[in-house]
C-alpha cells in the first residue's frame, strides 16, 4: 500500500505503542494524521509487559478498556529473593485502592496494546503504511517536506508536522540533529517467553531473583503457565554467538535456587539496555516521542507507559492546532511539561538498576539484608504504600509548572497542574453512580462547577459555553449533597462561593477558581490556553 496523498497536517513516523497512541489521540480529537514503520506489520516481540494505572485511564477514555482488562492479568505482587531465598514479598492486589478504577498494575504485553490501538486506527479508517522508510526531512517556517521509501518507489510528502515516534535509533531524531545523550549499560540481557512446569512459580506475582553478579525475573503472563523471564547474560556467555536458551539455563538455576523446567519457549532474544534522553523534544515542526526521546532500563515497567502518555500529552494540543481551535504556541508546552518527567524517570530507574547489577560488597549486603527489612517496614505502613502506587501507576505526575495552567485558588490539596482526582459522584436525578473521569469522556476541555448556583446563573454559563465555545468545551454542574461531600472537601469548597475548575482533554486540571467567573474563565481559555472561540 502507497501513500496516494501529496500533503498531510501530521505525519506519525512508527507504528509502536506510542506513535498508535498518537495517532488514536488525533484521530479522537478530528485529525487524520498518516503514519508509517519500518516493520513489515505488526510484531509478536515485544518487550513491555506492564501496563500502569494511567495508561490504563487513557483506554477507558478510548473507549477500549474492557478488552484491555479481559486479555490483562492483574499482578498480585512482588517476592524477592537474595541469593537463592525469599528475603520479601509484597502484595499488590488493589494496591492503589481510591485513587483510580484501577489500583493494580496490570500485566499486558506490548504487542497486545499495538493490535488494540491498530483496532481503533481500522475503526476510524486509519491505514498504518508498512515497509516506508523517511530518508529525508527538511523544514522550512511553514511545513516539513519529507522524502519516503517504500521498496523502490520514493515518495516525497509535504505536512504541517512531524512526530517521532521511531524508537531509539530514530531517523526524525537523526535527521533533526537532536543530540541523543546518555549511556549503553555494560552488560548483556536475555528476554525470554516461555511456559513453566515449576509449581514455585505458578501464580500471579512477580519473582525477583538477586544475585551477587546480577540479577533475573520471571513477570506472569495472561496465558496460563506463561512467563516472561529476563536477567543479565553469565560473563562467560557475554561474547558467545547463535546463543540458545539452553545456554542460559545453568545461571538462572544458580541465581534462582531453582530448576527451572521449561515446557516451551515462544520468544527468546539478547539485547544491551541504554539509558539515554533527547535534548530536544522538538525542533520547529519534528516533536520526539516515547523511545525517540528516551529510553532507560525496564525498572518498574515505566517506559512503554511513559512513551504512551508523551502521545496523550502532545496529541490533543497538536490536534487543536491542526484543526483551527489552538494557538501554534501550545505547543511548547509539550517540552515543558514531558521533558522534566523523563529526565526524574531516567534518575530515578537508573539508580535502583545500578544497585540491582552491583557486585560490591556493599550492594551485596544492602540486597540480602538491608533491603528485606526496609521493604517490611515501608509495605506496612498505608501512606508510603499508597505513594509508592501513585508513582509507579503514573498517576503522581503533575504540571504545576506548566504555562497553560492558572490557579486562582486558595486550595492547597488539589491544583491547577494535577491530575483530575478520580472521585465517585452520585447523580441525584438519575440515582445512579459515576465518577468525574467519565464526566471527561468526551473530546475537549470539561468545565465543572460546585456549589449552589441559581438556575438562571446555569443557563448563563450554558449559554456562553454554546455562543462562545462549542465542540470545545463540556459543561458539568454539581450541587452539594452528602454523597458527595468527599468532592467538596477534595476541592476545599466554600460552600458560600462555589469552586469552577476546568479539565484539560488529557484530564490534567488547567484551571480552579474560587468562585464561578466566566470572565476568568474566557480569560483562561483565550490568553492562557489560546482557544480559538467563536
Amino acid at each position: 500500500m502507497t501513500i496516494n496523498e501529496p500533503h498531510t497536517k501530521v505525519l506519525i513516523v512508527g507504528a509502536g505503542p506510542s506513535g498508535l497512541m498518537m495517532a488514536a489521540q488525533l484521530l479522537r480529537n478530528g485529525v487524520q494524521p498518516i503514519i508509517i514503520d519500518i516493520k513489515q506489520g505488526p510484531t509478536d516481540e515485544s518487550k513491555a509487559l506492564a501496563v500502569q494505572a494511567r495508561s490504563l485511564e487513557i483506554y477507558r477514555q478510548l473507549g477500549v478498556i474492557d478488552r484491555v482488562i479481559e486479555n490483562g492479568k492483574q499482578a498480585g505482587g512482588v517476592i524477592f529473593n537474595a541469593d537463592g531465598k525469599q528475603v520479601a514479598s509484597l502484595a499488590l492486589n488493589n494496591v492503589g485502592e481510591g485513587q483510580t478504577p484501577f489500583p493494580y498494575i496490570l500485566l499486558y504485553q506490548q504487542s497486545k496494546n499495538e493490535r488494540l490501538l491498530l483496532d481503533y486506527l481500522t475503526v476510524n479508517c486509519c491505514p498504518v503504511y508498512w515497509e516506508t522508510t523517511l530518508t529525508a526531512i527538511t523544514q522550512t517556517a511553514g511545513q516539513v517536506t519529507v522524502q519516503l521509501q517504500n521498496g523502490e518507489q520514493l515518495t516525497t510528502l509535504t505536512c504541517d508536522w512531524v512526530v517521532g515516534a521511531d524508537g531509539a535509533h530514530s531517523a526524525v531524531r537523526k535527521q533533526s540533529k537532536i543530540p541523543f545523550n546518555g549511556e549503553t549499560y555494560s552488560h548483556n540481557f536475555y528476554l525470554v517467553d516461555v511456559e513453566l512446569g515449576n509449581a514455585e512459580l505458578n501464580d500471579s506475582k512477580v519473582h525477583l531473583f538477586l544475585g551477587k553478579k546480577g540479577f533475573s525475573a520471571f513477570f506472569p503472563m495472561p496465558e496460563a503457565n506463561r512467563y516472561r523471564a529476563l536477567g543479565n547474560l553469565p560473563e562467560d556467555l557475554e561474547h558467545k554467538e547463535d546463543l540458545k536458551i539452553e545456554d542460559i539455563l545453568p545461571g538462572l538455576d544458580k541465581t534462582s535456587g531453582l530448576s527451572i523446567k521449561i515446557k516451551e519457549t515462544y520468544w527468546f532474544t539478547t539485547y544491551r539496555l541504554h539509558h539515554r534522553m533527547a535534548d530536544n523534544f522538538r525542533v520547529q515542526r519534528c516533536f520526539l516521542v516515547g523511545d525517540a526521546a528516551h529510553i532507560h532500563s525496564p525498572v518498574g515497567g515505566q517506559g512503554m507507559n511513559t512513551g504512551l502518555q508523551d502521545a496523550y500529552n502532545l496529541g490533543w494540543k497538536l490536534a487543536g492546532v491542526a484543526n483551527g481551535q489552538l494557538n501554534e504556541s501550545i505547543l511548547d508546552s509539550y517540552s515543558t511539561e514531558r521533558m522534566p518527567v523523563a529526565r526524574r524517570l531516567l534518575s530515578t530507574t537508573d539508580k535502583l538498576f545500578t544497585m540491582i547489577m552491583s557486585d560490591s560488597w556493599f550492594a551485596g549486603l544492602f540486597k540480602r539484608w538491608v533491603m528485606p527489612i526496609v521493604l517490611k517496614l515501608a509495605w506496612g505502613n498505608k501512606t508510603i504504600r499508597a505513594g509508592f502506587f501513585k508513582q509507579v501507576s503514573q498517576i503522581g505526575i503533575s504540571y504545576r509548572d506548566s504555562a497553560i495552567n492558572l490557579h486562582v485558588s486558595q486550595s492547597t490539596l488539589v491544583k491547577a497542574g494535577d491530575r483530575l482526582p478520580y472521585l465517585k459522584v452520585f447523580d441525584e436525578k438519575k440515582q445512579q453512580e459515576t465518577d468525574l473521569h467519565e464526566w471527561c469522556s468526551k473530546p475537549g476541555f470539561t468545565l465543572i462547577v460546585l456549589g449552589k448556583v441559581a438556575e438562571i446563573d446555569l443557563f448563563a454559563i450554558a449559554k456562553w459555553i454554546t455562543q462562545k465555545y462549542p465542540g470545545i468545551l463540556n459543561f458539568f454542574y454539581l450541587p452539594k449533597s452528602a454523597k458527595n461531600q468527599p468532592i467538596f472537601d477534595a476541592f476545599e469548597v466554600n460552600e458560600k462561593l462555589g469552586k469552577s475548575i476546568i479539565v484539560r482533554p488529557d484530564m490534567y486540571i488547567g484551571f480552579i477558581n474560587d468562585k464561578i467567573d466566566m470572565v476568568l474563565m474566557d480569560n483562561y481559555l483565550r490568553n492562557v490556553v489560546g482557544v480559538h472561540g467563536s
